[in-house]
């Protein structure tokens, strides 16, 4: 790298002077500054403005191509909240031979009730599902401190002298851990911006260790089937959940609705009266209607009382599709990427569950 190039400490972009629009760009003033953010972290660090970005989904993967050429240890952050929306199931293709470490971050928004080794266990389980064998897998909550001692042990005993590329979905909190990190190793507070946007790092961010080698910071890779594509950015902080999720349970029967405010729809049609948990933020309004009223219901009520989304968004806001399960076996959960999931404590239930389109659903084995 030549020495001329200077990068934005918040966002890892290289800084330029002349095109206000641009990406990186920092008024010419702000370079005698020992530490020089661009515009773009600027304001949504200290406004919480948000700019959208000049970067594709293909600019991304380049970046994340180069991860199989390097030695080193690969940080996969998922956000356990949205476990498998934020999995990257791809991964595994780009870094080669190299080790990867599986940090399960937000572990804090998690009922009390789970206990850890289970959960473990069963991230464990779900990576081996979608190709993954992590050399060790861990939990912690960097927005609150928890557990990132354990971390930081964990990612010195598997580097084995090497670099450390941190790599995850956008919104599971990769900056806020590496911050967290930096804090505890140098006592040096938010150096990297963080959000709930997606796609805040825009390219690789260096935080050198004392042997030489580098913590490195990746672009959050943009999974479109979540939630957060879809909805207003002002919504987003509703949506993902900040503090413990409180489960709300509801005895169902046959032929019963449930709203997750205007963003998603659980019909229940067949199997008895059963009981669901339902495990979103809980800013989230749950609506519970009867099935034969439920598409009246929305078509008066989305934007208002079914909100998110808003109002003046519904334009743009893509239909509700349908997809249908017969759940056989024991407790399972349906999943609405990005935005939590609904447990069925029994077997043999019919359900249907709807999200916006390119919005995916999937079914698993109950997280709790």
């Amino acid at each position: 790298m030549s020495e001329e190039k200077i990068t934005c400490i918040g966002c890892g972009v290289e800084i330029q002077t002349t095109d206000k629009e641009g990406l990186g760009y920092a008024p010419p003033s702000s370079l005698e500054r020992e530490q020089i953010v661009c515009q773009r972290c600027f304001k949504l660090k200290h406004y919480n403005e948000v700019q959208d970005v000049a970067l594709t989904d293909d600019d991304f993967l380049k970046i994340l191509n180069g991860l199989g050429q390097a030695d080193a240890l690969i940080v996969k952050v998922v956000d356990i909240s949205d476990f498998n929306g934020s999995f990257l199931t791809g991964l595994h293709r780009f870094v080669g031979k190299n080790p990867v470490l599986l940090i399960g971050n937000k572990a804090d928004v998690l009922p009390k009730s789970v206990k850890t080794n289970k959960l473990i266990n069963w991230m464990k389980y779900e990576a081996s599902q979608m190709g993954l064998k992590p050399v060790n897998v861990l939990l912690c909550s960097a927005d609150k401190g928890h557990h990132i001692q354990d971390v930081l042990q964990a990612i010195d005993r598997e580097r084995k002298g090497r670099d450390v590329y941190v790599v995850g979905c956008t919104n599971v909190g990769k900056s806020t851990l590496i911050n967290r990190i930096i804090k505890e190793v140098t006592g040096e507070q938010d150096i990297i911006t963080t959000s709930q946007f997606p796609g805040t790092t825009l390219d690789m961010i260096e935080i050198p260790l004392d042997d030489g080698k580098a913590i490195i910071d990746t672009p959050g890779i943009i999974n479109r089937d979540q939630m957060a594509h879809v909805i207003n950015k002002k919504d987003l902080k509703k949506v993902l959940p900040k503090k413990e999720l409180k489960p709300k349970v509801f005895q169902l029967n046959e032929e019963q609705t449930l709203f997750v405010a205007g963003l998603a729809r659980f019909d229940y049609i067949a199997g008895g009266r059963k009981s669901f948990t339902c495990y979103f933020s809980n800013e989230l309004e749950i609506h519970r209607t009867k099935l034969e009223k439920a598409d009246d219901l929305y078509k008066r009520h989305a934007g208002d009382m079914l909100s998110p989304p808003r109002s003046e968004d519904l334009d743009s806001f893509p239909p509700l599709k349908r997809q249908e399960f017969s759940l056989k076996e024991g407790k399972m959960d349906i999943v609405f990427s990005g935005l939590g999931w609904i447990t069925i404590n029994e077997p043999g239930a019919k359900v249907a569950a709807y999200v916006p389109e390119g919005v995916s659903v999937i079914v698993r084995k109950s997280l709790i």
